[in-house]
């Protein structure tokens, strides 16, 4: 509400008005005024008082029904109306209120009853206009969270939920645009996963899958790892974007041991359903293009590089409960982990042999 509050004065009659001008004036109130009913109406949207103080009995249109006009346009601010009259019965009272009025004065006018109704609805008027200033901060708030909500969901899809919660609180999702960066690559599949496939029920390969990954996805999320895709049994992982970590590899290394332990204890429970299967696990550490591809109704953040075929044919070369990781990778986790060094191997799609280890288990 402004200061001094403006005040509207409606009457058809000159010497009221002026009276009424004198005594708000005197009180340090800004006055407008309007002389009938339609002149109130215009006076109103051009001004915008915080107060009107409006005769009933007018010409034209009364102050009743400039009342309900008033009340009924959504795109008014709210201001109230002190219903001035003549008349003072009950019935004259209640029609000004039902209209809209929000208190009334009968004439002639007490100064002094003057004085306290307008200083009442005045209050009422900053109150609420404090009220809608407080309203809008909340709704935008609101807004703001849900923008957030929908950010942090679409995000989770291929981020760990703190590191989703991370790059929102930093407000700031350029980190997702396309960049170069060395990164852990992990992939694992399940061995016989094709031959089950091709045999089993639909409703058998689901329900496998489920079990899966209800079994690793929490691993993922445990290490902080950047799932890039469920390819069937596949299953791409990569540390160390879109957010640094200190140890990559030892992340990924540990997500692979207990990757491991979670699938061999599935296993057993699938073979009993008469469904032979494996699992293997292929790393490598290597730079990498990295950002954000698809189109506006579905996004996918992936990474791109030979170092993600390299842990992809790893993992392809991988026997059943093998963990197979490059010299590089190897070295880099050489101090927390028992590995078995296999040499170099031939590798598919890379022009000169690869040094592989195998890994064992976590160092005591």
């Amino acid at each position: 509400m402004r200061n001094p509050a403006r005040i509207l004065v409606v009457d058809d009659v000159a010497d009221n008005v002026e009276i009424l001008r004198m005594r708000l004036e005197s009180m340090g109130y800004e006055v407008v005024v309007a002389e009938d009913g339609e002149q109130a109406l215009e006076r109103v949207r051009e001004t915008l008082p915080d107060l009107i103080l409006l005769d009933i009995m007018m010409p034209k249109i009364d102050g009743l029904e400039v009342a309900r006009r008033l009340k009924a346009d959504t795109s008014l601010p709210f201001m109230p109306i002190i219903m001035v009259t003549a008349k003072t019965t009950a019935q004259d009272v209640l029609a000004g209120l039902e209209a809209g009025g929000d208190d009334y004065l009968t004439k002639p006018i007490d100064h002094g009853a003057l004085i306290v109704r307008v200083r009442a609805m005045l209050r009422i008027k900053a109150l609420h206009d404090q009220i809608t200033v407080l309203n809008e901060g909340l709704e935008k708030k609101v807004l703001d969270q849900v923008d957030e909500l929908e950010r942090v969901g679409r995000l989770k899809r291929f981020l760990a939920p703190q590191l989703a919660q991370a790059i929102i609180s930093a407000g700031d999702e350029k980190i997702l645009e396309n960049h170069r960066r060395e990164v852990a690559a992990f992939f694992c599949d399940l061995r016989g996963f094709t031959s089950f496939s091709e045999t089993a029920e639909p409703e058998d390969i689901m329900d496998l899958l489920s079990e899966y990954h209800g079994a690793v996805g929490p691993l993922i999320r445990k290490y902080e790892g950047t799932l890039d895709r469920f390819t069937g049994d596949g299953m791409l992982v990569f540390f160390n974007d879109p957010v640094p970590c200190p140890d990559p590899a030892v992340r990924a290394a540990k997500l692979a041991l207990e990757m491991r332990e979670a699938v061999a204890r599935l296993i057993p429970v699938w073979a009993k359903r008469g469904h032979t299967l494996g699992f293997g696990i292929g790393m490598a550490q290597g730079y990498a293009t990295l950002g954000r591809i698809g189109f506006e109704d579905r996004f996918d953040y992936t990474a791109i590089g030979a170092v993600i075929n390299l842990a992809a044919r790893l993992c392809g070369d991988a026997k059943d409960g093998q963990i197979l990781v490059t010299g590089r990778l190897a070295t880099a986790i050489e101090e927390v982990v028992e590995m078995e060094d296999l040499g170099e191997r031939e590798v598919r799609g890379m022009s000169r042999p690869i040094a592989v280890h195998n890994l064992i288990g976590l160092k005591t």
